[in-house]
């Protein structure tokens, strides 16, 4: 399981990377996973079990966000069925 944060811009996935690693989260840039729909083509990947953490903390700082999921990745990051 993996937490995804999709974004409608570049610069508020920029901005949410800074946010949630000032915070002390490791998060990674991925490409948007099939199955899921973006429109700046890139997400933030998290730990599935702090996704209420993060959306607290992306919501305080004001970071718009274009949904935030968990979901199960393959090596190919194409969303698999739970």
């Amino acid at each position: 399981m993996a937490g995804i944060v999709l974004f409608h811009t570049n610069s508020s996935a920029m901005r949410a990377e800074a946010v949630l690693r000032r915070a002390g989260f490791p998060v990674k840039f991925i490409p948007t996973p099939r199955g899921l729909s973006s429109d700046c083509g890139v997400a933030l990947q998290f730990a599935a079990d702090q996704q209420g953490s993060v959306e607290q903390i992306l919501e305080k700082a004001r970071v718009e966000t274009a949904g935030i999921h968990v979901i199960n990745l393959d090596s190919n990051l194409t969303v698999s069925a739970t």
